[in-house]
């Protein structure tokens, strides 16, 4: 069994305001991907379900496809359309 990979997920926009927080700090299974990363934020906070179409996933500052696994220590940014104003 392979070790678990430790990501920091950058929150922003209604992500950050649903948790509270700048940043995540994960622990998740080798293989995981960026969209699955998301499917965990959405599974914990369901009301953010609106922004699964919309959100454009970066890892360590370069915008990748949702099907990109995550390495350990990289920081994954999840970037939801934000209105301007």
């Amino acid at each position: 069994m392979s070790e678990p990979v430790t990501i920091t997920v950058k929150l922003f926009a209604a992500y950050q305001e649903a948790y509270g927080l700048p940043e995540l700090v994960l622990e998740l299974p080798t293989g995981t991907t960026v969209a699955q990363v998301l499917d965990r934020l959405l599974a914990e906070h369901p009301e953010l379900e609106q922004w699964r179409d919309v959100t454009r996933f970066g890892v360590n500052l370069q915008f990748v496809a949702a099907d990109t696994p995550v390495q350990h220590h990289d920081e994954v940014v999840l970037i939801p359309p934000v209105s301007g104003g």
